[in-house]
This record gives C-alpha cells, structure tokens and sequence, in this order.
C-alpha cells in the first residue's frame, strides 16, 4: 500500500530540500552560452565605450559657438582637424569625437558648402556625445552569477572583450519507461493489451526543453531485478526519472526497488492526477516515479521533476508570466488533493477539458495550461478569474 499520501507542497518541499545543486562547471565560447546558467559574476576591466563617441552622422563643433543658431540664422563653422572656437569636424555615428568638441550637431540641421558648414541648430554640451563609461563603467558587475543567459546578456559581455565564460554544467537525466504493455515506436503495430511507449519520449523533450541532458534508456518490463539494474546502469546521471510501475498492483515494483537501493521519502501525494507518484534518492541523487498514466505522469513531471531540474541546475526561479482567464463553466476537484485542470484559452475565457482521466493524453495536448485548484476548496464557480499555468 502507499506510505502516508502527503500534501503536495509539503511533499515537494521534502525532495528540493534532499539533495544538493551541481557543482561542476564548464567553459565555453560566448556563442555556446544562449540560455545558460552563469558560473561566476562578471565585473568589466574596462569602459565602454572607452573613448568619447559621436552618438550620430553631423559636426563636432564647441557647443557654445552655436549659441543663437536657428532656421533662419545659421552660425557658419569652417572644417579643421583641430577644434576651436569657429570650427568643426566631421564625424560619424560611433567614431571618435575630436578633442575641444564637446557636442555634435546632427548632419540634418547643417548644409554644407565646401569648406563651410551652415548650422541651423543651437546645441548643448555632450548633445549626441557618448561620454566614457556611459555604457559600462570599469570595476561595475555586469552579470551576477546564477543568471541565465540570454542573447542580450551575451552582446554586453562580449562587449568588453570576453570570449570565454564559465556556466553551470547541465543536469544529465537518465529516462527509464518501464511496463509490460509497452513496445517501441514504429515498426510492430500493437496487438491486443500493447501501447506504443511515448512517456520516456515526452519526458526526453521536456528535458531538453528545461535545460537538462536526457538520457533515455531502453523500455524495461514489469520485474524487479530488471528496474534494479536499469536504474544501476543509470547511476552515474545526476537525477532519475521513472515512468510506470508507482501504483500498489501486482507489477507496480517501482517504489520497493527504489527502497532498496536508497531512501524513498514520498509514495503517495496530494495531486489529482498523480497520486500515486514516488520520490526517493539513491546515492545522492533524486528519483522522481512518475505513474504510467500519460497526464499523471505530466503532472509529476512539471510539479516535482522541473523544480528539481532547476535545482540541481543553479538555475534561478521560473519566470512565466501569469495568465488570467475568465471560466466558462465550473471546475469541480477533490478536497485534500492539489487538483490539474486542463483548460482552453478562447476569446479571454478558461474553457474546461477535464479535470480527470489521467490516460487522456490527448487533453494535454488540447488545453494550454492547468488551472491549479487548491486542496482546500472543492472548485471554483463559473465566471470566476482563475490562473492558467501554461503548457510549455
């Protein structure tokens, strides 16, 4: 039978406090860094821009001498490389602007006329004038670390001359779909009591989607010797993730097996669908048993398997925007268990698809996010504003 089935808060909050982030690191080109997790905080050694610079195509002139120019009373300038009261220089937007300039007059308010230069625009000192450090200052930390990185942080560090950074290795996972009914795609059309597996194939891509390096092994029948020896192949991954077997039928070995290997600390959790999820840790390292059943086994995968991918990862709190939608109908759930609707977005409205059916896959594929209901309430009313938690 299931060990205490725990709240599901309590329950996750138990495994992320079992286990340790990664400590490993690797050094790559900026250009491998899109979307990884800075290692060390990054303080710039120098300025940019390191030199003054022209902001825009015109003039370097001395903003006083333009005092009083205007539409129809132009203040004339001669070209010289040297500044100083009555002449200016060309320039170009981002090149050095010529000592004595302390302004540029933009090339539209000027005429040209060989050597003359009519303005026809007052300006102010540092008008179109990039100042030293005006970018980033020397000795200024530009990046922390635990930062993921995008490709706007990677331009500002570039920026200063860094080709190499240091980031968080990515978590290896190691997918093991367990079941008898289960074959492998393609290929033997299923008979009688037989499902192609996909479970290892949606919880791969997740994987891969959330940051981490999946490793998915070879489907694995219902016996206990076999589940030992799949998850001692699979060891040397820094988080096991099971599909299958969690239950407390006759074939449902998951559990026992992970007991005898290391500590299970969970086997039963307040979640609708996903009870019968288990968490456990071997050597170290996390163990999340998804059940067998396609959305069970989604809804334990984003709820412990994400968080704890995260973690072991070092990479900051999700960001996900909050979405808000009026239902269209009631949404019953289950007190004393975390209840996953599966909803539509349309015109503004959360349309329920199902709140149970935890083999219906396809309403997973269906819906765009859960509505969340808590363990305390038995659902919420139609018209209700209620949060989506969106499907990646």
């Amino acid at each position: 039978m299931f060990k205490k089935r725990m709240n599901a808060d309590t329950a996750r909050e138990l495994f992320l406090d079992s286990f340790e982030p990664l400590t490993g690191y690797e050094n790559l080109p900026v250009e491998d860094c899109d979307e990884r997790i800075i290692a060390e905080d990054i303080i710039a050694k120098t300025d940019v821009p390191h030199y003054r610079r022209a902001a825009m195509d015109g003039f370097a002139v001395r903003a006083s001498g333009t005092l009083g120019a205007g539409s129809s009373s132009p203040v004339i300038f001669k070209l010289d490389e040297t500044i100083k009261n009555g002449t200016c220089a060309r320039v170009h937007t981002g090149s050095p602007v010529p000592d004595g300039a302390d302004a540029v007059v933009m090339v539209e308010d000027t005429e040209l006329h060989g050597s003359n230069v009519e303005v026809f625009a007052q300006v102010h000192p540092l008008k179109n004038v990039g100042e030293i450090g005006e970018d980033i200052r020397k000795g200024e930390v530009i990046i922390n670390k635990g930062k993921r990185l995008r490709p706007c942080d990677i331009a500002v560090i570039a920026s200063l001359g860094i080709r190499k950074l240091m980031v968080f290795r990515k978590p290896v996972v190691a997918i093991i779909p367990t079941g008898e009914e289960l074959i492998p795609r393609g290929g033997t059309v299923p008979g009688t009591g037989e499902v192609y597996e996909t479970n290892g194939l949606m919880t791969q891509l997740y994987v891969r989607k959330w940051g981490g390096v999946p490793k998915l092994f070879d489907i694995v029948t219902d016996n206990p010797e076999k589940i030992q020896s799949a998850i001692e192949k699979n060891i040397d991954a820094d988080m096991i993730l099971i599909s299958g077997g969690t239950s407390v039928g006759k074939r449902d070995f998951v559990p026992g097996v992970v007991a005898s290997l290391g500590e299970l600390l969970v086997h039963g959790v307040g979640i609708s669908p996903g009870k019968p999820t288990a968490l456990g840790l071997i050597k170290g390292k996390p163990v999340v048993c998804m059940p067998g059943y396609p959305v069970a086994g989604v809804v334990a995968l984003y709820w412990f398997g994400r968080e704890a991918l995260r973690k072991l990862g070092n990479m900051p709190p999700g960001l996900e925007a909050p979405v808000y939608a009026v239902l269209s109908e009631k949404i019953t759930s289950r007190t004393g268990f975390k209840t996953f609707a599966r909803v539509r977005i349309e015109n503004g409205k959360a349309v329920p698809l199902a709140t149970s059916g935890a083999g219906i896959l396809s309403s997973v594929s269906k819906a765009d996010g859960f509505v969340i209901i808590p363990e305390n309430i038995e659902g919420y009313d139609m018209g209700e504003t209620v949060e989506v938690k969106l499907i990646d």
